[in-house]
Order: C-alpha cells, then sequence, then structure tokens
C-alpha cells in the first residue's frame, strides 16, 4: 500500500514547521520554535537594547506523558551553568503556568529533561522526566517565588537554584539523570492552560561553559565578560566579551565615565598588558607602561585620576610583585616599594599614600612569606606594617574622606572585612556572616561598600578563578549586605576600585569558555 499523499496546506505547515527547527535565532539562542504544538502559538524575541527576552506561549501542563511550551535552546556537550532573572507580564490566569531553564535530550514532546522552574504561584522545584514517554517528577526547593533561576549541569548531575533578587541562592540536586552527552538547553514558557496565552521577560541571561576537566589554574585560561551593573535599578549590561582573559575593571574619573581600564591576564602575547575600553565607542586600547614587566590585576588610580599605581611581576626580584606609578595616560614607571612581593590596592585621597598587601618573611628562616597590610610614601623610602595579626590580611583601600582603611582579614576564622584608622589603629570587624568576603571597594560619595564573597567550599585565604560567587553591597554606615550579581568569576571579577565616578555603577568580570 502506497502512503497517503499531503495535501498542499499539510506539507506547507510541515516545511515551516522544520524551517523554524533549523534556523531561528533569537539573541543567545540558535533556535526558537513551539514544541508539542500548543493551540495557540508562542513567540519568543530579544531586544538588543535592553539585552532582555520576551517570551508567550500557551500549552497544557509540562507533567504528564506529552509537553507543550515555547523553547528558545542551543545544543551544548558537556557542562553547563545557565542563568537569568525574570518577571511574569500580568497577574496571569493559572497558577501553575511556570517558565525557567530546561535541558531536553530531543525536541520530541516525550522526551527527557530536567528543568530549573518557578510557577506562577511561587512554587520553585526541579522537574525531570527520566525516560521518553515517563511521568514528570520533582524535587521542591525550600524557597518561594524565587526571580533568579540558575541551573548546572556536572556530568549527570543537575543543580538548581533559585533566589529573590538580593538574597543568596537556594538550592537543589538531583543526580544520576542520563540526558546524553549533547542536549537541548534553553530559556522556555509554559501557560498550563491550552486556551491562554501567557508573558514573561527575562533579564541578565548567561549561558557560561566552565574550564574543561583537568585545567590547571594560572596556566589555562577561558574567556571573559565585562559587565556594567547600576546597583540601583539593578540594570545589567554585558559591553565586550573576549577568548582572552582579561581582569580587574576601574573607572577612569572624568569623561562622563566612559573609560576603563583592564589588564589582559592570558594566554598569549598580551599577557600582562593594560588596556582602556571606551564603553561610547567600544573601542579597546592598550596603555602604555614602558618596559617594565608583567602587570598584574592590581592597577589602582589615585582620586584625581591623573596618577596609576601598578603591580609588576619583577625578574629582578625572582618574578615577585614589586609596585610601579606612572602616568594615568601611560609613560615611564617609577618603582614605588624596595620590598617584594608587594600587591597595590589604594591610594590615599591626596595622592600621598600607598596601601598594599606585603609578604614578608618574620624569621630570616621562615620558609614562608606572612601577608600583612602596609603603607608607605608615593615618594618612596621605608614602609611602614598596619596589621600584625593571625591569618592573611590583603585588599587595603582609603575612603573618600581618608578616615578609615577598609580591608579584608582571616584573623577571625573565614575572610572578612575590617576597617582600621590610617596609622593601623583601632581595627574593627565591618561584615560577620558565613561568606568569605574579599575587596572592598568603597563609592566615590563615601556611602556604600561593594564587594565579593565565596562560599565556605573556597578556602578562607584563596580567591581563586572560576568559582560561583556573589557580588553584594552594604552601606559604609552597617547593616546586611545584599545580592547585586550572580557571577561565575572570582579571581580578576572586582579586585580593584570599580566604581563608576557618579557612584551609581559597578563594572565587573564574568567568566566563560567557547568565546570566539
Amino acid at each position: 500500500m502506497k502512503p497517503p499523499r499531503l495535501t498542499g496546506l499539510l506539507a506547507g505547515c510541515l516545511a515551516l514547521a522544520l524551517t523554524v527547527f533549523a534556523d531561528s535565532p533569537v539573541g543567545q539562542f540558535a533556535n526558537h520554535a513551539d514544541i508539542g504544538a500548543p493551540a495557540i502559538a508562542g513567540s519568543s524575541s530579544h531586544d538588543a537594547s535592553l539585552q532582555h527576552y520576551r517570551m508567550s506561549a500557551a500549552g497544557i501542563n509540562l507533567w504528564g506523558a506529552s509537553d507543550q511550551f515555547q523553547f528558545a535552546w542551543n545544543k551544548i556537550k558537556g557542562d553547563f551553568i545557565v542563568r537569568a532573572r525574570f518577571e511574569f507580564v500580568g497577574h496571569g490566569v493559572d497558577p501553575h503556568r511556570k517558565l525557567g531553564w530546561m535541558v531536553r535530550s530531543t525536541l520530541d514532546n516525550d522526551s527527557a529533561y530536567a528543568d530549573a522552574c518557578v510557577h506562577g504561584d511561587g512554587l520553585t522545584s526541579l522537574q525531570y522526566r527520566r525516560t521518553k514517554g515517563a511521568v514528570t517528577e520533582q524535587i521542591v526547593l525550600e524557597i518561594k517565588g524565587g526571580d533568579v533561576v540558575q541551573l548546572e549541569r556536572r556530568g549527570n548531575t543537575y543543580i538548581f537554584s533559585s533566589a529573590r533578587s538580593g538574597e543568596t541562592f537556594t538550592t537543589g540536586t538531583l543526580a544520576d539523570l542520563d540526558l546524553g552527552e549533547e542536549v537541548f538547553v534553553g530559556l522556555f514558557m509554559c501557560s498550563h492552560n491550552a486556551t491562554v496565552k501567557e508573558e514573561a521577560i527575562f533579564k541578565d541571561v548567561r549561558i557560561i561553559q566552565p574550564p574543561k576537566a583537568g585545567y590547571v589554574p594560572y596556566r589555562d585560561y577561558i574567556g571573559a565578560l565585562l559587565e556594567v551593573l547600576n546597583v540601583h535599578t539593578g540594570k545589567l549590561e554585558t559591553v565586550y566579551s573576549s577568548p582572552e582573559q582579561f581582569e580587574a575593571p576601574n573607572w577612569l574619573p572624568g569623561g562622563n565615565g566612559r573609560t576603563l581600564i583592564v589588564n589582559v591576564s592570558g594566554p598569549g602575547p598580551n599577557k600582562g598588558q593594560l588596556k582602556t575600553f571606551d564603553l561610547v565607542t567600544k573601542a579597546v586600547a592598550p596603555l602604555d607602561t614602558g618596559t617594565i614587566g608583567r602587570n598584574n590585576n592590581d592597577h589602582v588610580l589615585t582620586f584625581d585620576g591623573k596618577m596609576l599605581g601598578v603591580s609588576i611581576h619583577t625578574e629582578s626580584e625572582g618574578g615577585r610583585s614589586v609596585i610601579y606609578k606612572l602616568s594615568a595616560t601611560g609613560g615611564t614607571p617609577v618603582r614605588v616599594t624596595p620590598k617584594s612581593p608587594s600587591y597595590f590596592h589604594g591610594w590615599s585621597p591626596d595622592g600621598q599614600w600607598l596601601v598594599y598587601t606585603g609578604g614578608r618573611k618574620e624569621q630570616p628562616d621562615d620558609k614562608a612569606d606572612k601577608y600583612d597590610i602596609y603603607k608607605i610614601s608615593a615618594a618612596g623610602g621605608e614602609e611602614t606594617r598596619l596589621t600584625n595579626t593571625p591569618g592573611l590580611s590583603d585588599g587595603p583601600e582609603f575612603t573618600p574622606d581618608g578616615k578609615y582603611i577598609y580591608f579584608n582579614s582571616t584573623r577571625s576564622g573565614l575572610m572578612q572585612l575590617w576597617r582600621m584608622k590610617p596609622d593601623g589603629s583601632e581595627q574593627e570587624q565591618v561584615t560577620n556572616d558565613e561568606f568569605n568576603n574579599w575587596f572592598p571597594h568603597i563609592s566615590p560619595d563615601g556611602k556604600w561598600i561593594v564587594f565579593i564573597s565565596y562560599g565556605q567550599d573556597i578556602r578562607p585565604d584563596e580567591h581563586p578563578y572560576y568559582k560561583h560567587c556573589y557580588l553584594r553591597l552594604m552601606p559604609i554606615t552597617g547593616g546586611k549586605p545584599r545580592v547585586v550579581a550572580y557571577v561565575f568569576g572570582g579571581q580578576g571579577t572586582i579586585n580593584v576600585p570599580s566604581w563608576s565616578p557618579d557612584s551609581t555603577r559597578i563594572a565587573f568580570v564574568s567568566n566563560t569558555d567557547g568565546l570566539k
């Protein structure tokens, strides 16, 4: 018996469906389409100016053996981390409308899958179908109404993290779900009602590929994103990306806050170079630091923006770091610190003093350096030790009024923020929580502190590359810090003063492999 011939209408619909599945890019996603043929068509669009996605969808519940939803996806091999912030549009009809991230073995409507989803009534769960055609199961997270959703794959383990904006993550984990090496990964939405179309907006969408297994820190590197965040409105933008690792953005004063300085950390011939980045033209240009050695990520401008202090790995010191100063526009550097290793972190407001972290042997026969905070005249000379307690003290930075130096220290166990008078007196703890807090940066108006926080899976005395961390903000008068950015990064993310001159924005670096 011959198969029936397709009618013209049916053939046209099939051709259209195949075309949609073949190539319908939207923003960062290679394709988007309705899965499972819902009665009301959905859509996905991308606003490049806002870096937002808008998605509409109908569809029956994602639970039984057949799914209906709108999907915007990429095909990804190996491990990944995907993250977004969302908001439903309108009050909605069904309390179980849902959205989030989904991973599927295939685009069939009964495929095995896992999703990290939030429902209209706030239910937050990691849902999954272990095999093709099976009924969905779920792990419910102990949070309601999270608007930040992150899904991470590590082999056959899936980790769903969700938070209400400003708070830290609540996490659920699913092990032993085999969806295949190459999977379909993307944003999804389902109205839970075949006769209703719902809408949502997705912001801060990040698709992250961590380093490949076996990578060696400080030898192997992945790509970087330069991000700018308004800490008061929450607006987050990716302004530049590169497969070449760069780090530590800080803002040049003046010029309406349009120019940043970053350092290239490698690999390749640009390793150790300082570069400027123009936020308006997106132009990248080298900053001349003369013939001295390799710059690291400790470059800080004076408060008036005229001078630049840098830490340089110096061959004459066995590759250890030494601090130099030079014009902010580039030129011939002048050595400031006679001893090494010295890692620069801050100028006094009048430009007369430098504060830094120094590694010094307390006894001639000590095998390891003891790291404390020192200050030295900008003209050079003898250094003055400001901290002398057990553990590591690091990251010193003056307040704009010159009354205090903020820093971080492990003296109380975890890495926490501290402050002291410029002469080292009256040292007092500023934060005391479950995180390892590094690099306090004070806003130019003197009202806010932003810093990076690692979890306790990281040693208190380390701030490594390529880890989950938070950027948190707190008033300089004290109070509970709130999360302003959820970041995959760490070393180089925000090592230097990173505030815009008007105290509204911060610049930072996050990381992902696979950039071109």
